[in-house]
């Protein structure tokens, strides 16, 4: 149990767990998930709220299961090496509003960092502007966290605060065991499902729930993060992290050659615009709020996987976040930016300013 506990802090242990994912965001894609967008937790989470009814674009609904597997898997993986540690407090009403934000950028994009990385291993070239707002937004974080941004300490606390995101997660999973999808409706039970769009397509329950569980006990223990990959490095030239985010990229694009699943351009591109400036803008603000909440969306499912209450008030923040960019305009789609989505990502990049000039401390 030391030895592979020990693998995951190496250097090949990272790099590893990048080329799993790598390798299975493809494969997703090709059972039956939308195409560029194998594994991509904004809008998996954004998909989990239309399936709760949090709003209703009927082309996005669907109880993804690769969620509730980032979650259940780091659980185990916690348990398993006697990580799990109940602790909240650190700022839970900006983490919340941080989640937010950071959901509408992405939705602003159309996707996460992972689906960033694997818009660009699929060809997309659009994706290129959305990495480099993310790097932008990562790195102006950077600037605040020099500067003494911190949102204070998390504190141990009861065991079940580290358990209610891990059973929220069950949760979902019980209803769509009660509640499954209907060929053809809309609705079954309370649980909404798309009958065309990406929310329609899906690999199998089964096998996504099993990729989620394995993906989520790995990056569990090798603390794998899009984020703090590129904060690492900008601070500190540490590159273990990034050595993980590379091994993505380079893996998946081998296998989308393999699978076929590779089409390079920017247009037309599956689930993407090509309104460059929002592109990158809208990854400016959703890097900024990754930076300034200490991790990617992934990280932030496995930390709340572990115990981990604030990460779970991000990933809720995330969650009600894309209600709200669906039920106001904010969102995009392939036809461009939605109508309110500018002002949106401009609301969002000064509240992150006023959150990371404000929450600093001296430096001593």
């Amino acid at each position: 149990m030391t030895a592979i506990k020990n693998l995951f802090a190496t250097r090949w242990g990272i790099i590893s767990v990048g080329a799993i994912i790598g390798i299975f965001a493809p494969l997703l894609q090709k059972w039956g998930n939308p195409a560029n967008m194998g594994v991509c937790v904004a809008c998996f989470d954004r998909d989990i709220a239309g399936a709760l009814g949090l709003h209703r674009a009927a082309l996005v609904q669907y109880m993804r299961p690769e969620i509730i597997g980032f979650v259940l898997g780091a659980l185990i993986a916690a348990y398993a090496f006697k990580e799990f540690r109940a602790r909240a407090g650190s700022a839970p009403i900006v983490r919340f509003v941080l989640g937010a934000f950071a959901m509408i950028g992405a939705l602003v994009f159309l996707g996460c960092p992972w689906r960033a990385v694997l818009r660009l291993a699929g060809g997309d070239g659009n994706a290129i502007f959305g990495l480099l707002g993310l790097i932008g937004g990562i790195w102006v974080g950077t600037l605040f966290l020099k500067g003494g941004y911190n949102l204070g300490r998390s504190k141990n606390t009861h065991t079940s605060v580290g358990w209610l995101m891990p059973l929220i997660m069950l949760g979902f999973l019980i209803l769509m065991f009660i509640f499954p999808k209907v060929p053809g409706q809309e609705k079954s039970g309370v649980l909404f499902y798309s009958i065309k769009g990406p929310g329609s397509m899906h690999a199998p329950l089964f096998v996504s729930l099993v990729v989620g569980l394995l993906i989520g006990f790995l990056a569990q223990r090798s603390r794998f993060c899009t984020m703090g990959a590129i904060r690492d490095f900008v601070l500190f030239r540490q590159t273990h992290l990034l050595l993980g985010f590379i091994a993505l990229v380079v893996v998946a694009f081998i296998v989308n050659l393999i699978l076929g699943q590779f089409n390079p351009g920017f247009s037309k591109q599956p689930v993407a615009h090509s309104m460059s400036l929002w592109n990158f803008g809208g990854m400016v603000l959703a890097g900024l709020a990754f930076a300034l909440a200490g991790g990617c969306p992934g990280r932030q499912l496995f930390l709340a996987g572990e115990g981990d209450g604030d990460a779970a008030v991000f990933v809720l923040g995330m969650i009600v976040g894309a209600g709200f960019a669906h039920n106001f305009g904010l969102a995009s789609s392939p036809d461009g930016v939605g109508p309110y989505g500018i002002p949106a990502v401009i609301i969002g990049l000064l509240t992150c300013l006023f959150i990371g000039f404000t929450m600093r401390k001296e430096v001593a």
